[in-house]
């Protein structure tokens, strides 16, 4: 027969163990099963394109609708605590022209492809205004200060002062006047979700 000491031990090592065992079968159930995503928010923005355009600078190259644009400058401008940017592409194509896009948070992410356009004698003194047929109705304007990077024809900072319209069915219209220079547009469109492709630059 075991001693009384040598039984007692053993017990307390039965004891141990059964512990030990029970404390490994629960953490294993808490653990995440392998493959399972992470959750996420479903109103997030980031994915509305492939790569973040919040961190497009010159060099970079997007593909949108099929065709491939290098950024060759970008225009960071910052009204009080608000921010945006606007990026200069050129098409890589010999008879590509230049085009706008610009990133802005507010708070949603929001990118919109801009076409420069000739706008004659037109300038952004009405709530309304009607060009090319469509209808826009001003949303917004301001002026900001601006600072360059790379290519973009303006100077390395200075100040803007802009009109933005809208129209529906995502439809934009903006007007720009840089150092109280003359008045530039553009029209511009949402880009949809999925339809541009960043690659980062070296």
């Amino acid at each position: 027969m075991l001693g009384p000491s040598i039984a007692i031990l053993l017990l307390l090592i039965l004891i141990a163990l059964a512990v030990l065992i029970v404390i490994v079968l629960r953490g294993r159930g808490r653990q995440p099963q392998e493959g399972t995503p992470a959750p996420r928010d479903p109103f997030a923005s980031v994915g509305e394109v492939a790569g973040d355009p919040r961190a497009l600078k010159a060099g970079d190259m997007v593909e949108y609708l099929g065709v491939r644009y290098f950024i060759r400058g970008s225009v960071r401008l910052r009204e009080g605590g608000f921010t945006w940017d606007e990026h200069l592409l050129e098409a890589d194509t010999t008879a590509g022209r230049k085009v706008w896009v610009s990133v802005e948070e507010d708070p949603d992410l929001e990118v919109v492809w801009w076409t420069e356009v000739d706008i004659g004698d037109l300038v952004p003194d009405q709530p309304t205004i009607t060009f090319d047929g469509v209808e826009y109705r001003r949303d917004e304007h301001g002026s900001a200060d601006y600072r360059t990077e790379g290519t973009t024809g303006l100077g390395e900072s200075g100040r803007v002062e802009y009109a933005d319209y809208e129209a529906s069915g995502g439809r934009y219209l903006s007007f720009e006047r840089f150092g109280g220079g003359a008045w530039e547009a553009g029209t511009g469109e949402r880009v949809p979700r999925g339809t541009m492709t960043i690659y980062p630059g070296s």
